[in-house]
């Protein structure tokens, strides 16, 4: 699947209406964005079943600041509409496909459960 592109306005819509969304945030002036880009691009190609999605950081600045996003390429992983994974820089071939691999088997009843409890405890403490 190629990438799609982002906005606040489609977000919500793909974050829901989808199991595993990356969401690559980047910038037309960034040169790592641009050098990441093409990478992102192949193994999107490998992961039809997944979201590759991007987000221009300069065009959708609500949206990066909503995410705290402070420095690009910054690629997010979400799940089950919750993100399990954050991270600025760049990544190399083999770690983004590790990074699909591992985020399409982690156990999201575990990780749901453990945001419930995460949740009780500080509403116990409130």
């Amino acid at each position: 699947m190629a990438t799609v592109q982002i906005t606040g306005e489609n977000f919500e819509e793909v974050v829901t209406n989808n199991d595993l969304v990356l969401v690559d945030f980047w910038a037309a002036w960034c040169g790592p964005c641009r050098s990441f880009a093409p990478t992102y691009e192949k193994v999107s190609e490998q992961y039809p079943d997944a979201v590759f999605a991007k987000v221009d950081t300069e065009a959708e600045q609500g949206l990066a600041a909503s995410f705290n996003i402070m420095s690009i390429p910054t690629l997010m992983i979400i799940r089950e509409q919750v993100v399990i994974f954050s991270q600025a820089g760049a990544l190399p071939e083999s770690a983004l496909v590790d990074l699909v691999q591992k985020a399409a088997a982690l156990d999201m009843a575990e990780v749901h459960r453990q945001i419930a409890e995460e949740a009780a405890s500080a509403n116990a403490k409130a």
